[in-house]
Order: structure tokens, then sequence, then C-alpha cells
């Protein structure tokens, strides 16, 4: 008997064939793709694997155009940036045809789920869909391999239908209306400009933008601070009303206080406790190690799931907060113990292990936490992600930290001023969690009558301050709060707004294109922006897993709703294509240029470079080197923009103009070497991206390009 087994990464497919058998045998499929075969329960078993995805969905009709009918093909048909995954593919159609029975062996999520499924309906044929079963697993431990295998379940076809829904959905808001947006500026400007919105990466960015205009729309509001730092061990005290808005008020209490001695009017002391924190689900891991490390959300979600795939922790995209009995606690505290360090901590942790779960659960995988296998090497993310993960399951079994607070005031005068302190009575999991400062201040020796000399009175001139810029992390707390994307896609969207050029620095600003972007679609479709459609769709496609609601009813509303937006598009074609060309030029410019016109960075034949807006009447070009970026910074010889380039240590800040500081150099302008054999005008020496070559100066009508070593060639 022949059967299957189709899983996600060859990674997975690796662990899962050796935990289903020691003496499973490597193969190698057109000496590129590894698969395994191994014999158990009287079977002969194949496993192979994909690489993520497999199949894409593109129109049935002319591709690059808007269209809402569309079909699944293989990923490498779609883009050739997927061409790696053709060997898989055609692995799994040679050795996975026409066996006995078929196991889905993908991670146990929406895209997992659909990964397996299409593999087996399009690659193995839809009758294997009849014969196949699911494995569900939160580790890839032997222990939980073996068990998934022995207990089977039915391909949940709820997570199947949910991830067709969201990839279509995507296609239709991604790729439909940005395809509408270039065209609009396509036949407004007679430009091509590639421009990119989502379902949740547009609201998103939107989400931005409103905070962008809460910065640069905020009129700060003095206030004044009174305080007073006294000649006992340098204690500063500040009065008790805080921040104060009265400039007269505030005289009034300097004036008075002014020179005055202060009385200890009262002492309180208070008792608190900190609870443990609780298990890490994603969001919580990406935010933890961002304040930790200042790791970006995909950073480390990407060590997350290298660690989950070499079985050192569980399954990283989960939402829960409640660690259940069934994991084994003893037995995984057991295996750690192995790690000397692991084990100082371990040996003092209750009898009774009863973790401080959170409130939020995953009926699919329990919260990120170590399988208890110890890892071998592992690169410098890896071993931080995992050693924050492996403190934080120590951590939520230990008691509350306990603190003790003293709460002092005094009087200046009549007037009321206070300082605290707060020191630790009992350090609780804080003593084992080494991510974690513990708040453990000096009580100073003083009592209620006491007379403190006043070292300095001091009125600080303050002024509110703006609402703070988005990190990564908070930006993705913000999205689970408002129930916009998944666990699985927030970091990726932020990602993609980076890459977009929408957004940039971990202070996230939203540049001039990516403002008026959202400006544009407020002004003529606002329902792109809205955060409320987006929610709407996501408890939608939540609903698709229990019953409430079908794939074909949340599919034809998506459709609906992306038609509405296309006639709005349709409708404003001139002022839609002509103010987002205008932010496309706006967001590129870098600086001024001595004819009066503005220097703009663009891409061209031989990379990209910086020219001047009055070309062709003006000349002015400066080559980029390859990954070079234009900075908030000019030259001091010149007054020309700067630039960073390089890799590495060698990256360095250099003038946009190579020539600058060199002397005997026509600076600013190219070399005119000749004049052009096809239209007579001058030829000019540039700098490109693959060294000098000789172009003429009336490009573009005039194409006339040759190397240098040409030209030298026809004038001898």
């Amino acid at each position: 008997m022949n059967e299957v087994i189709i899983c996600e990464k060859p990674s997975s497919a690796e662990k899962i064939a050796k935990a289903l058998s020691p003496s499973a045998k490597k193969k190698v499929y057109n000496k590129k793709v590894k698969y395994w075969e191994l014999e158990r329960d009287s079977k002969n078993i194949t496993v192979l694997s994909g690489v993520g995805h497999l199949y894409s969905l593109i129109p049935k009709d002319a591709k690059y155009r808007v269209s809402f009918n569309l079909h699944w093909v293989p990923s490498y048909e779609a883009s050739k940036a997927s061409s790696f995954t053709k060997n898989y593919l055609r692995a799994i159609k040679k050795f996975g045809k026409d066996a006995d029975s078929y196991i889905h062996a993908c991670d146990y999520d929406v895209e997992g789920t659909l990964i397996g499924y299409n593999a087996l309906k399009f690659a193995c044929g839809e009758d294997s869909l009849k014969k196949a079963s699911r494995m569900k697993f939160s580790t890839l431990t032997k222990k939980d391999i073996i068990d998934a295998y022995e207990n089977r379940i039915d391909i949940d076809m709820h997570q199947v239908d949910n991830g067709i829904a969201r990839h279509i959905l995507d296609y239709y808001f991604g790729m439909n209306i940005s395809i509408a947006l270039s065209d609009s500026v396509r036949k407004t400007k007679h430009r091509f400009l590639k421009l990119s919105v989502g379902r949740v990466q547009t609201p998103t960015l939107s989400i931005l933008v409103n905070r962008e205009k809460e910065i640069r729309e905020f009129v700060p509001e003095p206030y004044w601070v009174i305080k007073a730092l006294l000649d006992f061990e340098n204690i500063e005290i500040k009065h008790v009303a805080g921040n104060i808005f009265d400039r007269q008020l505030a005289e009034e209490i300097f004036n008075k206080c002014n020179g005055k001695d202060a009385v200890v009017d009262k002492i309180e002391i208070s008792n608190s406790k900190t609870r443990p924190p609780v298990p890490f689900n994603l969001s919580g891991l990406q935010a933890e190690a961002y304040n930790v490390f200042g790791f970006s959300p995909k950073r480390t979600q990407v060590a997350a799931q290298n660690l989950y795939s070499a079985g050192y922790t569980s399954y990283p995209r989960t939402s829960s907060q409640k660690l259940p009995e069934s994991l084994g606690f003893a037995s995984i505290f057991k295996q750690l113990s192995a790690d000397p360090e692991f084990k100082k901590h371990i040996d003092k942790l209750p009898s009774k292990l009863r973790p401080n779960n959170g409130k939020k659960e995953d009926a699919a995988h329990p919260p990120i936490h170590p399988t208890g296998i110890l890892p071998g090497k592992l690169n410098k993310d890896e071993q931080k992600i995992y050693d924050l993960i492996v403190y934080r399951f120590i951590a939520v079994f230990f008691d509350a930290a306990k603190f003790e607070t003293m709460k002092t005031t005094l009087d200046i005068e009549g007037e009321k001023f206070k300082f605290s302190r707060r020191r630790v009575t009992y350090k609780g999991w804080m003593e084992h969690y080494p991510f974690k400062k513990i708040d453990d201040e000096i009580f100073p020796d003083i009592n209620e009558g006491d007379v403190m000399s006043v070292k300095k009175l001091i009125s600080d001139e303050k002024e509110t301050k703006p609402p703070a810029r988005y990190n990564q992390a908070s930006l993705i707390k913000e999205l689970e709060k408002k129930n916009l994307g998944t666990k699985a896609t927030r970091a990726d969207i932020i990602d993609k707004l980076y890459d977009r050029k929408y957004i940039e620095g971990s202070k996230i600003e939203v540049n001039s294109l990516g403002e008026h972007l959202i400006d544009t679609l407020n002004t003529y479709c606002h329902n792109l922006t809205s955060e409320k459609l987006t929610r709407s769709l996501e408890i939608k496609l939540e609903d698709i897993n229990t019953d409430k609601t079908t794939k074909d009813s949340v599919i034809d509303e998506g459709e609906k709703e992306v038609k509405e937006i296309l006639g709005d598009i349709d409708k404003n074609i001139q002022g839609i294509g002509s103010k987002l060309y205008e932010a496309y030029q706006a967001s590129n410019i870098v600086g001024e240029c001595s004819c009066g016109g503005k220097l703009v960075k663009r891409s061209g034949r031989y990379g990209d470079f910086v020219g001047c807006t009055n070309y062709p009447d003006c000349n002015v070009t400066y080559s980029l080197p390859v990954n070079a970026s234009v900075i908030k910074k000019t030259c001091e010889r010149c007054g020309l923009p700067m630039i960073v380039a390089g890799k590495g240590r060698n990256r360095q800040e250099m003038c946009l103009d190579p020539n600058c500081g060199k002397e005997n150099v026509k600076k600013h302008a190219p070399e005119e070497v000749g004049e052009c054999p096809q239209c007579g005008k001058p030829l000019l020496k540039r700098s490109g991206r693959f060294g000098d070559f000789i172009g003429c100066k009336g490009f573009p009508k005039c194409k006339f390009t040759c190397s240098v070593e040409e030209l030298e060639s026809k004038l001898k």
C-alpha cells in the first residue's frame, strides 16, 4: 500500500520522515529536490515537500488588466520570481500520482491548509482529496508528529474556503485597484507609475497618515512644573498640581515657596503585587522582542518560524495566551534542565505548575513555548528569540513579585509637594525573567514632621508634545486592536509599506506619496481606506470557519465593493491620475538644481539616477550607485544632497556628485565630447550603472549611445 505525505517546507518533511521512521531514506529528484521514502505499518510512504505556496491566482483573461475571472496556476507560471517552485511541483506530480492514501501535513492554519489542499487537488488530482486525511500538530517533535499521524483528522474545508476567499479578495482589492490607479496615471499623464494598494495595506497606511496629520497639526501648549530639590539626599519633590497651564498660578506658587523650607506632612506605606506575564502569542512575542532587542516584527517572525521548523519551539502563528496541561510541563522542564543556565531557574519552580494564563484563545494552537529539545547551533537572532521564549515560559509559572511603595507629601508654605519610592520585597517571577528591569529604590530615613531644607526651587517651563509616532511593534498592536489583518500577515503588510516607499524610519514617517495616495483615495473612493469595510470582511472571513456564512457570499460582497471603488476611479480618472502623478514627483524631489529646476530621483536604462525637471533644456544628471539612497542632508561644499552607498562597514555618506571636491573637473554638468552622428546634437560623457558611456543630448528623442572606447576608436 502506497501513501503520500505532503508537507509545507523541506525542513518539515525531513522532521516528519525521521519521526515516523529512523531508517527513512533521503532521495533527490532532478538533482535539486529532496524527498523521503520509508516503511511504516506495512505501508510504503513517500514524504514530499512544497516551498510555501505552489499555486497562485491569475486572471483567465489578459494579465495586467482588471479581472474578476480568476483561476489557480502553478506559481512559476504566475511569476518569474517563483521559478524555484517548479521542481518541487514536478516532484509532487511525479511521486504523488495514484497513491492509495494521502496525508496533508502542512502547518495547521488557513494558509498551510490551502497550500496542502491545492497541492493535492491540482498536482495529485481531485481524486486524491477523497483519499486524504490531515495531520494536526503544534510542534515538530517526534512525539507530536507520531501522535498527529496516528490520530489523523479530516481536512477542514472551512479553513480551505477561508483561504480561497482571502486570496481572491486580496487579488480583487490589491491587483485590480492597483492596476486601475496606475492606469489613471497612464491615461492622464502618459506615464507609467507602479502603485500598490490592498485590502489591509491601505487602511494601515491610512492609520499612519492620520497620525502624521495629528503630529503636523498639533499646536503645543505651554505648561509649568514646580519642583524642589531637597538638601537631604538630593530628593526631588514635585507640586501636587502636576502640569500647571496657568502662568500666573505657576508664578504665584513659585514666589510663595521660594526660599522656604519643606515640612514632611504625611508618609504612606502600601504594598502591591505584579503578576507574572502571560504566555507569548505571536503579537506578544513581536512586541517584547522589539522592546528588548529592537527587532522588527518580521525579523522576530522569521526567527520564531526557524525555531519551530527545527523543532525547538512551537508553532508561532498563534493568538493563544493559555497553556494547556496536556503539553506536559514537567517533561519540558526536565529536558530544559540539561542547560545549566535554565536549570538554575527551573529548580526553584513551585511544586504545582500553574501558569498565569492570559485571556486570548486559539483553537488551532497553544501559546508559543519551548518543546524541551535543546538547540544546537543557532544564529544570533534565533538564539535571542529562543532565550526570550524559554525564560517567558519559565516565568509564567512563578508567583507574583511583591513591592512596597512609600508615598510622601511635603508642605511648603501651605503648598503640597510629593515624591514616591518603590522597592521590591519579593522578586517572584522577576528573578527568573532577565529581560525585566526590577524597581528597587532606597527609602529615605525621614519621619512626619521633619523639616527639610530646600536647596533649589525650580519652575520648569515645558510644552505639550504631539502624539508619538508608531513603531512597528506598536503598529502591530494597533492593527490587532482594530482587527485588521491576521497574526500571520501583519508583519508582511508593514514590510510591504516600506518596500513600496510609502513609509520610512523606525519611528514611522509617511512620505508625500503615501500621504497623497490616501488623500486622493479619501477624496474619490473613501471605502478603500475604510477600516470598517476591512474589519467587516475580516469578521465575515472568520465566520466561514463557523458556518455563519459561505465562501461565495463573502467573495460576492468583496467583488461588489471593489466594483464600486473601480467605478469611482473611472468617474474621477483625470483628478486621480493628476494628483497621484504630482504626489509621485513630489516624493522623489531630492533637491534644487542650479538652473532653478528640481532634482528628481528616477529609474533609467542604466539604473537609478537624479535628473533635473527642466530636462531637456537642462541636462544635469547624477547616476546613483546600486542600493544608494538620498538622505536629508546637503553637501557642505556644493549644497547638493548627500547619499548613502555601499554595504556593511563600507556603507558611507558621500555627495551626490562623484566629482565634488576634485580639482580640474567640470562640476555638475556632463562633458561634451563630440557631435551625434544621428541628429547632430552634442554627445555627452555620462556615468552609469555599468561605468562611463556616451549618450546624445537629444535623448529621449535620439537614443544614440556608445561606449567611451567606441567613440575614441571612431575619432581615430
